[in-house]
């Protein structure tokens, strides 16, 4: 295993941070680490990367222990931090020349030429940071901790302050760097896990309520989809809420209703069913697995 955490713990005088957790992260993997503000998603990252000692338990990266070695697992990990601190002072080449030179890189220019094309830096390379936008600033801190090539990323929310275009940009270079490494990365944007992780793990007043792929998390949580229809004409909603497997309906409008089920496919027949029986038009009919905000919000309530 590319991280393994075991019986975590970080105290805050009588708050517990991060309460005994534990969970273990393979190679190739993409995992998104979501969890309300305080949850203990950023204390856990740095207790991982080394920059604060853990209370209990242990850390480990690609098989060292941060507590016992903390020089070698940093030199295995990337870590854009969630305030990414830069010298605002220096120019782009400039500071990723030092960060270099920070990783005993041997070949400086190739490794910076590299890390700027891939973070889509060009344009702005030769700017001081401090004249930069705050999404720049964090593309400038996201190829700080990819130049040394690590084995392990660890990213604190790294689509902060990016417009749409940039976040589909940083998106697609992190699903890249995600076939040859191990990726933990958090995010507030709900959207962009669905769109990169297959692996989510929510933690919730410092201890994990969920970790499990994806897919199986939207299935198996709270109502498993929702059927959106509209009619032509308008319809009594207790009509529908009389539908076996049907739990719930929410009205949109008189025509307009979405259905809460876990047998989808039998509901869209008594649909069907349903208009031949009372005469009625349906203009559109689609099913939707739930969403990871649905399930996130059933399990950080």
């Amino acid at each position: 295993m590319s991280i393994e955490v075991a019986g975590l713990q970080k105290n805050y005088g009588a708050q517990k941070a991060v309460n005994n957790i534990s969970f273990s992260i393979s190679k190739g993997e993409i995992v998104g680490f979501l969890g309300p503000n305080g949850a203990g998603k950023s204390t856990t990252m740095k207790m991982i990367t080394g920059y604060i000692a853990s209370d209990a338990g242990k850390a480990l990266v690609c098989g060292i222990d941060v507590s016992i070695d903390p020089v070698s697992a940093k030199k295995k990990i990337g870590y854009l931090p969630e305030a990414n601190p830069l010298y605002l002072e220096m120019y782009v080449r400039e500071y990723l020349e030092f960060i270099a030179g920070v990783h005993a890189i041997t070949d400086k220019k190739k490794a910076i030429e590299e890390v700027i094309v891939l973070t889509g830096l060009t344009v702005e390379s030769k700017k001081k940071i401090g004249q930069l936008s705050k999404g720049y600033k964090q593309r400038v801190g996201l190829a700080a901790a990819l130049i040394h090539d690590p084995e392990i990323l660890i990213l604190d929310e790294p689509t902060s302050g990016l417009d749409p275009n940039q976040i589909i940009e940083i998106r697609n270079v992190i699903k890249s760097q995600g076939k040859n490494k191990t990726v933990l990365f958090s995010s507030h944007i709900l959207q962009e896990v669905e769109a990169i992780c297959d692996r989510v793990i929510i933690i919730n007043k410092g201890q994990i309520v969920a970790d499990d792929q994806l897919k199986s998390l939207q299935k198996n949580k709270g109502d498993q989809f929702q059927v959106r229809v509209s009619f032509q004409e308008k319809v009594d909603q207790q009509l529908l809420q009389q539908l076996p497997t049907v739990f719930s309906v929410n009205s949109i409008s008189a025509t307009d209703f979405v259905i809460n089920t876990k047998a989808p496919d039998t509901v869209r027949k008594q649909l069907l069913e349903l208009t031949i029986a009372r005469n009625l038009n349906i203009i559109s009919l689609q099913t939707e697995s739930h969403k990871l905000e649905d399930v996130f919000r059933e399990l950080t309530k």
